[in-house]
């Protein structure tokens, strides 16, 4: 494995594990460390600039977060993504998030409600200037607002873990035509609801929300997939040549 992670700074007020933990789902969300690769503790360790020992929590962390997985005798490696996986994680998750929504119909408080109105838009400004890091930002703030308004702490924690699966994907599906536009159209509708205290209709929201993200996910893997596939034949053509 090359040297591509950048050395830990040891000035955070974050403990050590928690800050190398960060830097390792960082590097795996942005596909640094890439599906299918191994975790070698002791490379990563000399390029973060850390012991061995809180490499080995975070990767034991990552492991519950989805991100690793352990293989007896084998190793660890980064985990692959198949497409069962996301229709397990958006299945539950839109149960979930349907809950959720539910519960924050019934007690989001005013300013959390304005809070949300002024984060939508905030996300329409930052789609026309196209500025995806900000887009991106500003929507986990949006949920996360959303799950906190549910005021039940051990949802909040198991939705949060389970969005934190389908992370590394975030800008891939955000990036597919029109789906920005879509989201937004979809979150104003839950704000909506929300704002009615209509749980019956915040929870549809979600529901219909989750369906059409899962959707528009599959289909932007697709389209990777077929780019990709073509690169490497025009490759292959050009290297016979």
């Amino acid at each position: 494995m090359d040297n591509r992670l950048a050395p830990i700074k040891l000035d955070s007020y974050q403990p050590l594990r928690e800050v190398v933990c960060e830097s390792l789902r960082e590097a795996i969300r942005t596909g640094i460390l890439k599906p299918g690769e191994r975790i070698m503790e002791i490379q990563l360790a000399e390029e973060l600039g850390v012991s061995r020992t809180p490499v080995r929590e975070a990767i034991r962390k990552l492991e519950l977060e989805g991100y690793v997985v352990m293989m007896p005798r084998r190793g660890t490696y980064v985990a692959n993504m198949s497409i069962r996986d996301i229709n397990e994680i958006f299945e539950i998750r839109t149960a979930l998030e349907s809950l959720s929504n539910g519960l924050a119909a019934d007690h989001i408080t005013d300013e959390e409600l304005e809070h949300l109105q002024r984060l939508l838009v905030m996300i329409g400004g930052y789609i026309k200037e196209g500025n995806m890091e900000k887009i991106v930002e500003t929507d986990i703030e949006f949920h996360d607002t959303m799950y906190h308004a549910a005021r039940n702490n051990r949802l909040v924690g198991i939705i949060s873990n389970l969005r934190d699966q389908l992370t590394r994907f975030r800008t891939l599906s955000m990036s597919y035509p029109g789906r920005l536009e879509a989201t937004l159209e979809e979150h104003r509708l839950i704000v909506e609801a929300i704002a009615q205290g209509d749980r019956k209709a915040a929870s549809k929201a979600a529901e219909r929300h989750m369906e059409n993200s899962e959707k528009t996910l599959l289909q932007a893997m697709d389209a990777m997939k077929k780019k990709n596939e073509s690169k490497a034949k025009s490759k292959k053509k050009k290297a016979e040549a």
